[in-house]
């Protein structure tokens, strides 16, 4: 994948030749992406963060119009509850509310646009971890996966570069660390949450970020770059892991030809 731009846009400190830098932080559940994110914003104030729309999903309009509705469902509660009956519904609306993460314009500042956009996991992982996933343990029938792959192909190839990510954050910690921090934050949803299926979501991370023995269908995607990011310590009380990990993310991010502009990092 190339990044090259002439010497006043590198100056500028921007990737892809003037627009921001996209990136995406991926990781299994509870792995600690929201509290990654917020290291991040203290590290580099000038990145724009976009969290994971998990509130969307807990409060879907029941009926009528957003603005009509007579009330609202919990659509993520739903479908750990009843996956099978549920899960094609959740993964469409999942789908669909990363996408318009991604494609909203942030405000910026004139002069000062983000140098770097991350989002809170993405459209590649709800398609490459969790669908897939839900497909082979029988939870999406062969035709809601045949489906749900044909329109989320045929979406992201139309909307081409404004799709693109440049890179991904992996962030990699043991199924049973993710469930100690599961527990801790208790999650109304996520009471029903096994090691199993930690496991499951565990090895999918692997097999595409790590091995890439995944079948990827976006060239860009397939190219990106990851940075694997070691988060079995407690990374949210220890200064000087932090200092680690933001370090290595400084490094990827210069490499892919953005000004990351650091701060020093607040404990969180």
């Amino acid at each position: 994948m190339s990044l090259a731009c002439d010497a006043g846009e590198a100056e500028a400190g921007m990737g892809r030749c003037g627009a921001a830098l996209r990136l995406a932080l991926e990781g299994n559940i509870a792995v600690g992406k929201s509290t990654f994110l917020k290291l991040l914003g203290a590290t580099f104030p000038r990145w724009h963060l976009v969290t994971e729309p998990v509130a969307q999903w807990r409060k879907v309009p029941a009926g009528g119009t957003a603005q009509e509705s007579t009330g609202s469902t919990n659509l993520l509660q739903m479908m750990y509850q009843e996956p099978a009956r549920w899960s094609y519904t959740f993964q469409t609306f999942s789908f669909m509310s990363r996408l318009k993460a991604m494609l909203e314009l942030p405000e910026e500042p004139p002069g000062t646009p983000h140098p770097v956009r991350v989002f809170e996991r993405s459209v590649y992982s709800d398609r490459y971890i969790f669908a897939k996933n839900l497909f082979e343990v029988g939870h999406l029938n062969p035709l809601e996966w045949a489906i749900y792959q044909d329109w989320h192909g045929f979406l992201l190839q139309h909307l081409g570069p404004r799709a693109t990510l440049h890179g991904f954050l992996y962030l990699r910690a043991t199924p049973q660390t993710c469930l100690e921090r599961l527990r801790r934050r208790a999650r109304s949803e996520e009471g029903g949450i096994q090691l199993g299926y930690l496991e499951q979501l565990h090895a999918q991370h692997e097999h595409w970020l790590v091995d890439k023995t995944t079948e990827i269908h976006f060239g860009d995607v397939q190219r990106a770059p990851v940075l694997m990011l070691d988060v079995e310590q407690d990374f949210e009380h220890d200064r000087a892991v932090q200092g680690v990990l933001m370090a290595q993310v400084e490094a990827f991010v210069t490499s892919l030809g953005a000004d990351p502009s650091p701060s020093h990092p607040d404990a969180l």
